[in-house]
């Protein structure tokens, strides 16, 4: 090969992340999604439901890792199933990690610390950068599944503030009781007047509030309405899958 192509051969190689990465079994998508084990619907927009990506992902489902044991018993004994299943994921050719709970802001450091790429546990993670763009006297408020369950060490897991404003979903509501019992008959209608309560209930309860993340990662489904209705912006786990993704595999513009 003369030179002059054997430099442009490496030189579109080492542009190439496939071409100079390691080999695996399945390419073209570099995100790696660990789905809870459950049985409730999954809307699109919600990041269990394939359809909200406009870029392939893959999904492995941690075996025991219900709502209950993840959100109510903060994870008890499911790091080490975590990590097996990121693992498989990693082998499959992804490159980066993340979750279907925002809750698991808890294992956020040791898969960090177990894993060689990667890694996006929580919506939480974005609190931070949201909270740089706001006006001063302005804060982040947080949207949880569970406001009892939403624990000081969530928020410090991922080095956020842990008295920031937070609203959780009506306890003994539709949501409540349709996830924990894998419920997949509910309408998406019926979750909404909930999701929109909560909202409503904070900011008016707390008035600084200049935008909102949602923690759970079944409420990006809802995250126009919010939006719409309240005037402020609305960050949730969609948004911060398309930013990590993004950096996975930044976009070639042909230069």
């Amino acid at each position: 090969m003369p030179k002059r192509h054997a430099a442009d051969a490496r030189t579109k190689a080492s542009a190439n992340p496939v071409a100079m990465g390691r080999g695996r079994p399945v390419y073209g998508a570099s995100v790696g999604i660990l789905v809870l084990d459950t049985r409730f619907m999954r809307f699109p927009g919600d990041i269990g439901n394939a359809a909200t990506w406009d870029f392939p992902v893959h999904y492995k489902m941690v075996v025991g890792a219900t709502p209950v044991r993840v959100v109510d018993q903060q994870g008890k004994g499911l790091l080490p199933a975590f990590i097996a299943a990121a693992e498989e994921l990693i082998a499959l050719g992804c490159d980066g990690i993340t979750t279907t709970c925002g809750f698991l802001s808890l294992f956020h450091e040791p898969l960090r610390d177990a894993l060689p790429v990667p890694v996006c546990t929580s919506s939480l993670l974005q609190i931070p950068m949201v909270q740089s763009l706001l006006p001063r006297g302005k804060r982040v408020g947080v949207l949880t599944f569970s406001k009892p369950s939403l624990t000081e060490r969530h928020f410090t897991s991922v080095g956020v503030d842990p008295t920031l404003p937070v609203q959780g979903l009506p306890e003994g509501g539709v949501f409540h009781r349709s996830f924990p019992a894998g419920d997949h008959t509910v309408p998406f209608a019926a979750y909404v007047p909930e999701i929109m309560q909560s909202a409503r209930a904070l900011l008016k309860r707390h008035p600084e509030v200049g935008a909102i993340v949602s923690e759970c990662t079944n409420m990006p489904p809802y995250s126009a309405m919010i939006q719409q209705e309240l005037g402020v912006p609305v960050f949730d786990m969609v948004n911060l899958v398309r930013w990590f993704q993004g950096g996975l595999r930044p976009r070639n513009y042909g230069n």
